[in-house]
């Protein structure tokens, strides 16, 4: 119940209000009255005061003191008190779930080729994409060519989950460029998913199939093409165990354990075959490094290539450097130089789309495996004629150097391509582009081929 000191103190405080309402223009006569009355109200709430902390010290004392069954009153007196803000839950509780994000492009691509010496087998995949290997030579000349397809539209999915402190990620890639000879243009035009990139990170470690670590994925210019300049490029999607790790400011260090895979052509055979008997992971490591704008990367790779035919076996040593960048040309980014030089011994697959082989297998009494010497590079020059126009000039080349005597007369000895490009993106997420490509083949028997194609293509990124 409330006291009658309580009670004064509200009386009091009423009248105060009634005051406080009152004209400031009241009688000088009644002032005296009013000081009387505020010195009353001012004990009034001297005395309130007392009894409050009374009271408080008071219900202290009884829960300090009562027995566990006066334990409810207690707590109806702290009910009146603001509870503490509750403290957070220990860092190893569980996970957050995932934060899942799907992108990729829809994209149309179109081609007119015209080949100097014969037309390419219908289930060839230089149909759909420059595979500078496929570029017939030796035949007759025949009228060009026309085909389309959508099997470079491209979907992604990428997960990412916060684990006490810690980053795991996951991304599955596919698109539909799939081997050649699935699918048919006659009715449907069907293909099937092609895995691309599938992988989980976590922080500075990555497992599963991507990139190799012996390619610079940032380099490779804008083209119409699957690919572009293929033949003087570094390309190749595979499984690893990969950890990065920055060594100093804008400098990163990368290394790898990757699938290995050697392709061998028999001795007098131009047929490269890929032997599934590597006894060791291929080794890759690369530095990265970030100046401004501009990129620069040094890749090496070392591998052992093993054949084993059961009673006969043989190993040989492969390795391979390679330097790219992307080096800006002005300072809002709209112009840049791209270039990738590449050279090594037994690496045939990494590079042009295995237009080598890793090495030439000789057969005899004892099995000997001679490794195949390569260089290979590109370069692409990117002007930005607008925000919204731009174009890309490319050349590209390799030369094969089969070990001596052992170069038969259909083996690659050398390709190369230019091609130039334009594309207008009238929103930044929707581009159309042309492209103009002319490639040349030659034979270790100096009999060429060529290929002169014209590309059109139309991308939604989202």
């Amino acid at each position: 119940m409330i006291s009658n000191s309580l009670r004064r103190a509200l009386l009091a405080a009423t009248a105060l209000s009634a005051f406080a309402a009152l004209p400031a223009q009241a009688q000088t006569a009644r002032e005296s009255e009013l000081e009387a009355r505020l010195k009353s109200l001012e004990a009034a709430v001297v005395e309130l005061r007392a009894e409050l902390e009374r009271t408080r010290t008071a219900a202290q004392v009884a829960v300090a003191s009562a027995p566990a069954a006066s334990q409810p009153v207690a707590v109806e007196v702290a009910a009146a008190v603001p509870a503490p803000a509750p403290v957070p839950a220990p860092a190893r509780q569980a996970a957050d779930g995932p934060s899942v994000r799907i992108n990729g492009f829809f994209k149309t691509y179109a081609s007119v080729s015209h080949y100097s010496d014969g037309p390419l087998p219908s289930t060839s995949s230089g149909h759909d994409f420059y595979v500078p290997g496929t570029i017939p030579v030796a035949g007759l000349s025949e009228g060009p060519s026309y085909r389309a397809n959508v099997k470079q539209t491209r979907i992604a999915v990428s997960a990412t989950t916060p684990v006490a402190g810690h980053v795991l990620k996951g991304l599955l890639e596919v698109d539909f460029q799939s081997s050649p000879g699935v699918g048919n243009q006659r009715v449907t035009n069907a293909y099937n998913p092609a895995l691309r990139r599938a992988f989980i990170t976590y922080d500075d470690f990555l497992i599963g199939q991507e990139w190799s670590n012996f390619q610079y994925v940032a380099a490779l210019p804008e083209t119409t093409d699957y690919l572009g300049p293929s033949e003087g490029t570094v390309f190749a999607r595979q499984t690893q165990l990969r950890y990065t790790q920055a060594v100093a400011r804008g400098l990163t260090l990368s290394v790898a354990a990757e699938n290995p895979a050697a392709t061998t052509a028999d001795a007098g055979s131009a047929t490269v075959i890929e032997n599934d008997t590597d006894r060791m992971p291929d080794l890759t490591a690369r530095l990265n490094l970030a100046l401004g704008r501009s990129e620069l990367s040094l890749a090496g790779l070392a591998r052992t290539l093993t054949v084993d035919l059961g009673a006969q076996e043989d190993s040989a040593f492969g390795w391979g450097v390679s330097a790219a960048g992307k080096l800006a040309l002005d300072a809002r980014g709209r112009h840049d130089l791209r270039f990738m030089v590449t050279h090594g011994s037994g690496i045939g697959r990494y590079v042009g789309l295995n237009l080598a082989p890793d090495a030439v297998l000789v057969r005899g009494s004892s099995l000997q495996l001679e490794p195949v010497a390569l260089t290979a590079g590109f370069a692409a020059l990117r002007l930005g004629w607008t925000d919204q126009l731009r174009s890309t000039f490319m050349g590209s080349a390799q030369t094969i150097d089969t070990p001596a005597g052992l170069a038969v007369a259909g083996a690659n000895k050398t390709v190369w391509s230019a091609s130039a490009n334009l594309f207008y993106s009238p929103i930044r997420q929707f581009d159309l582009g042309i492209e103009f490509r002319h490639g040349e083949r030659e034979l270790v028997s100096g009999v060429t081929g060529r290929l002169d194609r014209a590309e059109f293509s139309a991308k939604y990124s989202f």
